[in-house]
């Protein structure tokens, strides 16, 4: 036994320094290949950056990477007072569209995806599975059928129109209904129901919160869809007053080639509305992660 101990003490040894060599070869191409796609990734942000410090002339006669004459606050300035701020409107517009857009759709989600969860009735598989295809659909698809659908009822150019069909997201309920599948017990609702509460006091107290991760997870993809979203608002409006900010920026750029210094204020305005998305990201990280933590210890 000493003798077979020692066959492979000595075997074990030299293998020790091999798998050394290959495990740091591996972290360090990871990390330079990690370093590569991060800078292709930020390499718009810092042009974006260093264009909307530069001034009409230097955007033009100097090249996009390097910095020129410090130009941020007049930029600013000039942004905010274009006619008559309208660019602060835009904002306004897209944090209600996105924001409360996002909340309604994330509640919605929530309550639909605990129902298939965790009630069984006639036909369930089945709305699973149109939700999973309304996952699927594009939503440039859609655009023209809600543009005509909104027009029947003369809703089109209203807020409502840009509004209602951001409530919906397939996506979150798919995922509400996985997460509340693993993290809502059935026999703490069982518990529940004993104690004397009703159904919608349990989805209130006790799953809403244990569905909480998921919850933030759908707000934030939710408010980055309807943040971005495009062309919904280009079909739906004509009244400049509701435009979000990506439309009201789009208008401004189809205008560059009779108003120069709208250019430098469409670069201006792409930064400053980055900032919320950002904002909203710092601001849920923690609690995504907390959750995240969470659910991992309990499964």
């Amino acid at each position: 036994m000493n003798l077979l101990t020692r066959t492979e003490g000595a075997h074990a040894v030299p293998n020790r320094p091999r798998s050394a060599p290959r495990t740091t070869a591996s972290a360090v191409a990871a990390s330079v290949f990690m370093v590569l796609v991060a800078c292709y990734m930020l390499l718009p942000v810092y042009w974006l950056l260093v264009s909307s410090t530069k001034s009409q002339g230097d955007l033009v006669s100097t090249p996009g990477f390097l910095l020129a004459d410090w130009h941020l606050g007049d930029n600013l300035s000039a942004l905010f007072t274009q006619q008559d701020g309208v660019f602060a409107r835009w904002l306004v517009n897209s944090l209600l569209y996105a924001g409360a857009g996002a909340a309604v759709a994330t509640l919605l989600a929530a309550a639909a995806g605990y129902a298939l969860a965790k009630y069984t009735f006639r036909g369930r598989e089945v709305v699973f599975s149109i939700i999973l295809g309304g996952v699927l659909v594009p939503a440039t698809a859609l655009a023209l059928p809600l543009f005509l659908l909104f027009a029947e009822v003369d809703a089109t150019n209203t807020f409502w129109s840009v509004f209602l069909p951001s409530i919906v997201s397939p996506f979150g309920v798919y995922l509400s209904r996985i997460f509340a599948a693993a993290s809502v017990p059935d026999e703490v609702m069982e518990a529940a129901r004993m104690d004397g509460a009703g159904e919608f006091r349990i989805f209130r107290t006790i799953a809403l919160r244990l569905m909480s991760p998921a919850m933030v997870t759908v707000f934030l993809f939710q408010f980055v869809v309807i943040w971005n979203n495009f062309l919904l608002p280009l079909v739906m409006l004509q009244d400049e007053r509701l435009y979000p900010v990506t439309l009201g920026l789009f208008t401004w750029q189809s205008q560059t080639s009779r108003l120069p210094e709208l250019q430098t204020l469409t670069i201006v305005g792409a930064l400053v509305s980055v900032v919320p998305i950002v904002l909203t990201f710092l601001l849920l990280q923690r609690y995504w992660r907390a959750g995240l933590a969470a659910g991992a210890v309990k499964s």
